[in-house]
């Protein structure tokens, strides 16, 4: 999976739509090979990041859980700290 590729579900506030492309257009870029796909390729491409981003938001707006809603300052704060203790600095 990309680690560029963040999960968007149960966070206060929820994920916003360009969050939601932005995640799309990342696995749409992983599974195609295309960082920038060619003229001819162009407009599957960005069909393809179009129907991910429709069904990831239906996705994402449809689950359900008992659990608290994440903070996304908390994560990212955690995420740094296992960052510095993996790699001995900071991003």
């Amino acid at each position: 999976m990309c680690r560029s590729i963040r999960p968007l579900f149960n966070f206060e506030p929820p994920a916003t739509d360009e969050e939601i492309r932005a995640a799309s257009l990342q696995f749409v870029r992983k599974i195609s090979g295309f960082n920038a796909p060619s003229k001819a390729n162009q407009a599957a491409f960005d069909r393809a990041v179009a129907d991910v981003t429709k069904v990831a938001r239906r996705l994402v707006r449809g689950l359900v859980t008992t659990a608290p809603a994440r903070n996304r300052e908390e994560v990212a704060a955690a995420a740094r700290a296992k960052y510095v203790q993996r790699f001995g600095r900071t991003v």
